[in-house]
């Protein structure tokens, strides 16, 4: 196991080790599920065993995060960049995918030509859904990073299920306005997952159309064109069904569309209670409408390790929405951060029967806001009845928030916009170069950052606003 000098102690060890290193590739559990469960209906000839990936993730993995407790290590920072550069790290999610194919082209061919009953071979196109929506977070992973490679394979890993615009709405849509109630990803206190299910649906397809439009716009492009990112991601899904379809007949397709559904909605029901409740509250005496930093406070977090391992980490949400181009290895659990009762995959399951899930989670995020839920994100319609249920503190004020230096980078070069030469996010470093400009942004080279739109986020991380850039004079080496 790789091991890390320390220059000072940490924890009183001079060295420190990823514990998890080789507990990764456990991650391939998941995209082999297709696989043993058509291997187990050969040897038992029971159809029953093909519905063992929705077993897997929705019963087995709950149990085992029961069993095997939490991860609250963190590593030290003095390794974290060294630990960002280990490709070890990378090879482990860019072996799920050609598992994740393999799985899938094995599940249609097998449906298509094999006798299985028709619940035996819904079962099996359900168990392909499970790894097209692990796949899912996969390609969260993947389009995160700054790789062209990388951001090609999120969207090779998106195709199975039809929803490439994932990559588009999540990078530059979600991290912008996540716990807003503009974010159609953040659920709300009172709102059940069969009712967000179709708000996220749509709205997350509105959103990444609506992006699209708007850069191809700088570009002079009509959004029809072969340029927009959603009609090419989705061109990757047509060409994988419309493929399997000729090979295997038009009946494969319902159960590609089973399976489809299925994995996008695994990706919803975690968007579901990812930040459920949460609201980052109103920055007051802003040009536009603006919101407070995000911060760890804006993410509901757990760290039961059979899920850590499964999901790369995902969830240690309040590090990703903080730092969202980090690889999943460094990132960190944070002890203010609000966390679950149990695991994502044991959360998912009770996501399915909202008076439970509710019962659950509404008096946590009560208390996360103190016993005020006028700071929540509250489902419209059901304000007045919660608030009667949950009576505000009689000593609150009606919730204000000023101008808060947090929604501003730190200050930089005095320098009129007119006279700045480039512009660094102070999240995740990205700099806008005016000499360059940002051609798949729309911004030509010499485009003055004066020209560059106000409601323009950084294209890397997707979280600092223009407002937020550090102006330069000059252009950095």
């Amino acid at each position: 196991m790789k091991t890390y000098e320390l220059s000072a102690p940490v924890d009183g060890q001079d060295t420190w080790r990823d514990g998890k290193r080789y507990l990764w590739v456990l991650g391939l559990v998941v995209p082999l599920l297709p696989l043993l469960a058509i291997g187990l209906q050969r040897v038992s000839g029971l159809d029953a065993v093909l519905w063992l990936g929705p077993v897997v993730l929705l019963v087995v993995v709950p149990l085992i995060d029961l069993a095997a407790g939490l991860d609250p290590t963190n590593p030290p920072d003095e390794v974290m960049e060294a630990l960002e550069e280990d490709r070890y790290y990378r090879w482990v999610t860019y072996a799920y995918l050609p598992v994740q194919y393999i799985g899938f082209i094995a599940s249609m061919w097998f449906i298509a030509t094999q006798d299985a009953g028709l619940l035996g071979k819904i079962g099996l196109a359900i168990t392909a859904g499970t790894v097209s929506g692990v796949a899912i977070n996969t390609a969260h992973e993947l389009g995160h990073k700054r790789e062209n490679s990388e951001r090609w394979l999120s969207r090779v890993a998106l195709a199975p299920c039809f929803y490439g615009h994932f990559y588009i709405e999540h990078n530059r849509g979600h991290h912008s306005h996540v716990a807003t109630p503009e974010d159609p990803a953040s659920s709300r206190l009172g709102e059940s997952f069969y009712r967000f299910w179709p708000r996220t649906v749509v709205g997350s397809l509105r959103s990444a159309w609506d992006m699209e439009t708007k850069r191809l716009a700088r570009r002079n492009r009509h959004p029809l064109s072969r340029k927009n990112e959603v009609l090419s991601a989705w061109g990757l899904s047509v060409v994988l069904w419309g493929a399997l379809v000729v090979w295997l007949g038009i009946g494969i397709l319902p159960y590609l569309v089973i399976q489809a559904v299925f994995g996008f909605s695994l990706l919803e029901i975690v968007n579901y209670m990812e930040h459920y409740g949460m609201l980052r509250q109103e920055v007051k005496g802003t040009t536009r409408r603006r919101y407070e930093r995000v911060t760890p406070a804006h993410s509901w977090n757990s760290n039961n390790i059979a899920t850590n391992v499964l999901l790369y980490h995902l969830q240690r949400h309040s590090d990703h929405h903080a730092n969202p181009t980090r690889r999943f290895q460094t990132l960190r659990d944070f002890p203010e951060s609000p966390v679950l009762p149990t695991g994502y995959a044991g959360m998912m399951v009770m996501a399915l029967f909202p008076p439970l899930f509710r019962r659950l989670m509404d008096p946590k995020v009560v208390a996360h806001y103190d016993g005020d839920i006028r700071l929540a994100n509250v489902q419209p319609g059901k304000r007045e009845k919660l608030l009667a249920k949950y009576p505000a503190p009689a000593a609150a004020a009606d919730p204000e928030v000023g101008p808060d230096a947090s929604a501003r980078g730190p200050a930089g070069d005095s320098v009129g916009e007119d006279d700045v030469a480039a512009a660094r996010c102070p999240g995740c470093g990205y700099t806008y170069r005016v000499s360059a400009g940002n051609e798949l942004e729309g911004f030509a080279a010499g485009t003055a950052w004066s020209d560059i739109p106000n409601d323009w986020a950084c294209p890397d991380c997707g979280v600092r606003d223009k407002v937020d850039f550090v102006p330069l004079a000059h252009e950095p080496a």
